[in-house]
């Protein structure tokens, strides 16, 4: 049994203000170096590109054959998202409970932040018909990403105080947004001038593809170096010490999962937010496929309406921060899943080769996106029992940022069986609808009492 013992000095309860303000910016900085990834890699370029790679490989039925399976090539690139996340689970919790019994949060973190960016960099290799080498990266980037973030996230704890986190959490995302924005910024304007640089649209893609790589690594030192080894806790929570070495990681997986269900207030909201947040993951992840091949965006059109969410999160995230502090995060992430179903129901309807509306959905999706998700991340950073940081954001990290499965997988069987991604859009609705009624009965007081930490005056 690991021993409990108090840590007076950990960074929240021993350092000065001007530390604590050191080890926040970078926590902020890994969250604008791991968005290029997520924005420029599965958001905007790798998924029109690598369908269309796997089209150059398809057969006359337009099936490709990873594996022997016959895949429609239009549905490869949400079964590899979705396959990538299965995988992605075991490593998370075993990294996660690894990370809680060595105290190395950092190491590991940034261990697999170098693993995906160079997997990412080697994303310019790809072409003709070598749609296998493409998902192979694509699991390989996204494993190393989704466990990465989800060791970031444990940090939030011992960053801010239960009052202050939704400000905390909120300005993480905008600093990710930002960040990724002017990745694309320099990504767009290098698509636009390939012609003037001697350059074809594929290797344009190429190199914008690599770019996220080289810019997710180059960033990841300064959390290296300002970020202690150990994700703390929040002054006056116990913290469990690392004292065994992490040979038991399994064992204690086991131990932790089990564990869990003493706390089915805790296990309710994370049920609604993995249920919803996919939701919200699909959309992002399966945006420029929607907007290129149902309704017809040319790719400079794509990257520009993602630069426009970007854009228009970093205020959505910090708007919704401020509204929270009024009304309370859960009913300002409710508010924002009913924008959620307003935006998907408009996007089914939009007309193909109308640019404007296409921006306009854009900029519905940016107010609620970045709010939506820095918001139930510091919700749930009050549901987690002291000393189990990294374990349980490992188990939420299964529907953040890109590394969605279910929705992906709707998302993919809807179009196999119609051929019609706006069939396919629509089925997201269910996620919404269901994580939206099942959050509504989460009673968040007496979650966080149940987990014995203290209670943020609003919620």
């Amino acid at each position: 049994m690991n021993t409990a013992t108090h840590l007076p000095d950990h960074p929240a309860t021993a350092a000065d203000g001007r530390d604590l303000r050191r080890m926040q910016f970078g926590w902020y900085i890994n969250d604008w170096a791991n968005a290029a990834f997520s924005a420029t890699v599965l958001t905007v370029f790798l998924g029109p590109y690598l369908t269309s790679i796997a089209k150059n490989a398809a057969d006359a039925s337009g099936d490709v054959h990873p594996l022997g399976l016959s895949v429609r090539a239009g549905s490869f690139f949400p079964y590899t998202v979705s396959f990538s996340v299965l995988v992605s689970v075991v490593a998370m919790l075993l990294a996660g409970t690894v990370a809680d019994r060595t105290g190395r949060h950092k190491e590991l973190m940034c261990g697999f932040a170098y693993v995906g960016a160079t997997a990412t960099m080697g994303m310019f290799f790809l072409g003709g018909d070598r749609y296998l080498l493409g998902g192979g990266l694509l699991v390989i980037a996204n494993i190393a990403y989704a466990v990465s973030v989800a060791l970031s996230y444990a940090y939030l704890p011992g960053l801010a105080t239960p009052d202050e986190r939704d400000a905390v959490s909120s300005k993480g995302w905008a600093y990710g947004y930002a960040g990724g924005g002017l990745l694309l910024i320099a990504n767009l304007a290098l698509f636009e001038g390939h012609d003037a640089l001697g350059l074809s649209s594929g290797t344009a893609v190429r190199i914008c593809l690599a770019s996220a790589g080289l810019w997710w690594a180059l960033f990841t030192v300064v959390p290296l170096l300002r970020l202690p080894s150990r994700a703390g806790v929040a002054p006056g929570r116990t913290q469990v010490a690392p004292d065994r070495p992490a040979a038991g990681s399994l064992r204690e997986l086991a131990r932790t999962l089990r564990g869990m269900r003493r706390y089915p207030l805790t296990l309710l909201y994370l049920g609604a937010f993995l249920c919803y947040n996919d939701g919200i993951q699909t959309v992002v992840s399966q945006a420029s496929l929607y907007g290129s091949e149902e309704l017809g965006m040319d790719q400079t059109t794509l990257v520009a309406a993602v630069l426009v969410v970007q854009i228009v999160a970093i205020g959505g995230a910090l708007l919704l921060g401020r509204i929270a502090g009024r009304y309370g995060a859960k009913r300002t992430v409710l508010g924002s899943l009913v924008g959620w179903v307003i935006t998907l129901a408009l996007g089914y309807f939009m007309p193909a080769h109308r640019p404007a509306w296409f921006f306009a959905l854009a900029c519905m999706i940016g107010l609620v996106l970045g709010g939506s998700q820095a918001l139930s991340r510091s919700l749930f950073s009050h549901l987690i029992p002291a000393g189990r940081e990294a374990e349980y954001f490992s188990v939420y990290k299964i529907s953040d940022r890109g590394t969605s499965w279910m929705g992906p997988l709707v998302f993919g069987l809807a179009y196999q069986i119609t051929g019609s991604y706006r069939s396919a859009i629509i089925s997201l609705l269910v996620f919404f609808v269901i994580g939206f009624a099942v959050l509504a009965k989460v009673p968040v007081r007496r979650a966080i009492e149940a987990v014995g930490n203290p209670v943020p005056e609003r919620l």
